[in-house]
């Protein structure tokens, strides 16, 4: 499994989201003026990121079960 590119594009998708998330709770953590410019982005990229990772694995089960 390790060998199909399609598999590390999504796990790669998947440490994206992450990376995202952890910015976001940074950025809330940090609070004041950077919190309030970037708490609406962060959050935007995210469920921008976590839609392209869900629609990466279902093509990825998809492809796999032989559709």
């Amino acid at each position: 499994m390790l060998q199909d590119p399609l598999f590390i594009v999504v796990a790669l998708a998947m440490l994206g989201v992450v990376a995202i998330l952890l910015f976001g709770i940074g950025s809330f953590a940090k609070g004041g003026a950077f919190n309030r410019k970037y708490a609406n982005k962060a959050m935007r990229w995210r469920i921008i990121a976590q839609f392209a990772a869900v629609c990466l694995i279902l093509l990825f089960v998809f492809i796999r079960r032989g559709g």
